[in-house]
């Protein structure tokens, strides 16, 4: 069965400090990731994700990121719709990872 949830950014800190490693999939676009980009994350707009998703690993447990977490909610969403069985949203999306987290990380 399919794991569909949210994670929130300072859990999520804190599993990549103790080396667990998600797909850390970063929905936004190029502009967006280029005023702040997310670590270690793999960059795929939320419109590509489609046509791209061979790129993704069913398999691999993602954690999906956008600027507040709405259009990474979506794209969690659909994946966990097309077979991903562990998927998460980032609660808040980079700019609560940079509220809560990482204030180097800018807010836009």
């Amino acid at each position: 069965m399919a794991e569909l949830g949210e994670i929130l950014p300072r859990d999520l800190k804190a599993r990549m400090e103790q080396g667990d490693s998600p797909l850390i999939l970063d929905v936004r676009e190029v502009e967006e990731v280029a005023l702040a980009p997310f670590p270690r994350a793999t960059h795929i707009p939320m419109g590509e994700i489609p046509s791209r998703l061979a790129e993704l690993d069913p398999e691999q447990e993602v954690v999906v990121v956008c600027h507040h977490g709405v259009r990474s909610a979506h794209v969690a969403g659909y994946l966990s719709s097309v077979g991903f069985e562990r998927v998460f949203n980032l609660t808040g999306g980079i700019d609560a990872w940079s509220i809560g987290v990482d204030p180097t990380v800018p807010r836009y």
